[in-house]
């Protein structure tokens, strides 16, 4: 620990690891000090040198006589003071909350944003940014912010927010803390909070309302976006970007305090930008960057998904048990698309293939944004037809199968911290008994529960889980199934190409899931009116169940 000295202000500035190594200047948000760090700053100070100081009138620095002195100028000051101090050409900036609103100050400052080599925003946007959201903004959006951000406000008044931070803020603080699961540990709350509380304050009134040129130069930006911030909306984030020429964009499902609740996450994030990884360029399309895995993507409902996604800028793992229909699908993907696939062989059912598969993609490309566990097969006959190796075959492909990809990329996703969907296709079969489908309607009602019990599970991790349902769809799987007893393969292969119904649609409705976080999603107009039925009148589906003695089509959805 250093005193350094900025105007009538004495800034106790905090160092961990080799000075040699590249400086790591974390800045701490209101109302913390250097110590809500303590856990980021652990996990960094083995690669990089690690800065931190409480800022003016926080933890053991000193305050300034004049509380005008608490504005960007005098802040700016100390920061330009602490890197002088420290012997750091340039540094890589972190910022949270207030810490973030003065570092993108400090891109905006000639001379200052030349001695930072890269800036993380965390919990906090620049008040240039956000100036110009406010006024340019989408009503809703900005209302929504404007709603988030009411304590503001309240902190423009005089004698009453000092008042409680006399009395009830702390409790307020601590309780705001155990919500996000965070526990209070020495340093954190600080036992300065009530000073620094006070002193505080006079950040917001003597800086809200700044407004000028919303630019930062060409300083890589990255923004970890903590999914369950009470005090940002996603869509301010989302307006920074216009901004940034070389902006990476995570996130990270946590709330405010993410660097508490989730240090390991945060730490890896800074240090992988840090040691330069690639700002990357501003998405144009609704998947661009992100990793998909879909099994079963050599034909049907799986070609076209990893097709969809791969039209929408994302990178397909293309995984099949025929690797000659991996491979074309993943060349077409290249040659048609101008995109970038990886055909895999792998059989679903079996758990030491699948965690050979997610341990190679994971070393390979990294952990996956998306997995589309679509891979199934289908056995049609009456329930006395099917043989137990009938039975177990099926559900191994269609029930195993899904549980291993959700199990092994689901624990994967929940580590890395930055959130990801799963999507695990089912059918109408998952709610339509059928006489023709024992077997098959069994495993598929089997995937809609475990999705709806996944996603309970998993939306605390921010990692959205939807079952998706399509009716009848024109696919080779009608043509691929097993017959037991009466062979209805030629009637069931005619009756699903009259449908017409291309898998291409039921595609476009799986990114839509995606995109909107859907749980469950009927497709088509028989999935549609068979998922309402089930609800409204079980009974009814039944009947129909019972009435289906003979039938030109044994049901196959997919």
């Amino acid at each position: 620990m250093r005193w350094v000295e900025s105007g009538d202000v004495r800034l106790a500035v905090f160092e961990e690891g080799d000075p040699a190594d590249p400086t790591v200047l974390l800045l701490h948000g209101y109302p913390d000090t250097h110590r809500v760090w303590d856990e980021v700053a652990a996990l960094l100070r083995d690669r990089y040198h690690v800065v931190r100081y409480d800022v003016r009138g926080a933890g053991q620095s000193t305050a300034p006589r004049d509380r005008r002195d608490y504005g960007f100028d005098h802040l700016m000051a100390d920061l330009g003071a602490v890197i002088d101090a420290v012997g750091a050409s340039r540094v890589h900036l972190v910022g949270h909350d207030w810490g973030s609103l003065q570092g993108w100050e400090a891109l905006g400052r000639a001379g200052l944003r030349e001695r930072i080599a890269s800036f993380t925003s965390l919990g906090g946007p620049g008040l240039r940014q956000t100036a110009h959201f406010l006024r340019h903004g989408k009503r809703r959006d900005v209302t929504a912010q404007r709603i988030k951000s009411w304590y503001i406000g309240a902190f423009q008044v005089l004698v009453v927010p000092e008042l409680a931070w006399d009395s009830v803020m702390p409790g307020i603080i601590s309780r705001t803390l155990r919500r996000e699961g965070i526990s209070p540990r020495p340093g954190h709350p600080a036992p300065t909070l009530v000073k620094d509380g006070r002193n505080g304050l006079w950040m917001y009134r003597r800086n809200m309302g700044t407004t000028g040129d919303p630019g930062v130069g060409d300083v890589p930006v990255q923004i970890i976006e903590a999914t369950r911030d009470a005090f940002v909306t996603p869509a301010l984030l989302a307006s920074i970007g216009q901004w940034v020429p070389r902006l990476r964009h995570r996130k990270v499902a946590a709330g405010h305090w993410a660097h508490r609740s989730r240090p390991e996450a945060v730490a890896r994030m800074i240090a992988e930008f840090a040691g330069g990884a690639p700002a990357a360029r501003r998405p144009r399309r609704a998947f661009d960057g992100q990793l998909v895995v879909v099994t079963g993507a050599g034909s049907g409902i799986g070609l076209a998904t990893a097709r969809a996604f791969a039209a929408h800028g994302a990178e397909v793992v293309c995984a099949d048990i025929d690797a000659g229909a991996a491979a074309r699908a993943a060349e077409a993907i290249a040659e048609d698309l101008g995109g970038t696939g990886h055909a895999v062989q792998v059989d679903v059912s079996n758990i030491d293939q699948m965690e050979d598969f997610s341990r190679n993609i994971i070393a390979q490309y990294g952990v996956p944004d998306i997995v589309v566990n679509n891979a199934g097969i289908a056995v049609a006959g009456s329930f006395f037809d099917h043989t137990v190796d009938d039975w177990r075959r099926t559900i191994d492909v269609n029930l195993w199968g899904v549980i291993h990809g959700c199990r092994l990329f689901g624990a994967a996703m929940v580590e890395r911290g930055e959130g990801g969907h799963i999507v695990n296709v089912a059918s109408l079969a998952a709610f339509a008994p059928s006489r023709l489908l024992p077997a098959y309607s069994t495993s598929k009602a089997a995937v809609k529960m475990l999705s709806d019990c996944l996603r309970a599970e998993l939306a605390g991790h921010g990692i959205g889980v939807s079952a998706v349902c399509p009716g009848f769809v024109s696919t080779p799987i009608a043509g691929n199934a097993t017959y037991v007893g009466a062979d209805l393969r030629e009637e069931a292969v005619r009756g699903l190409a009259r449908r017409g119904y291309p898998a291409e649609r039921v595609a476009a409705h799986i990114l839509r899931a995606v995109h909107r976080n859907q749980a469950v999603v009927p497709v088509n107009l028989e999935g549609k009116i068979g998922y309402a039925l089930s609800r409204i009148s079980p009974g009814t589906m039944r009947a129909l169940a019972r009435r289906s003695a003979t039938i030109r089509n044994p049901g196959i959805g997919r």
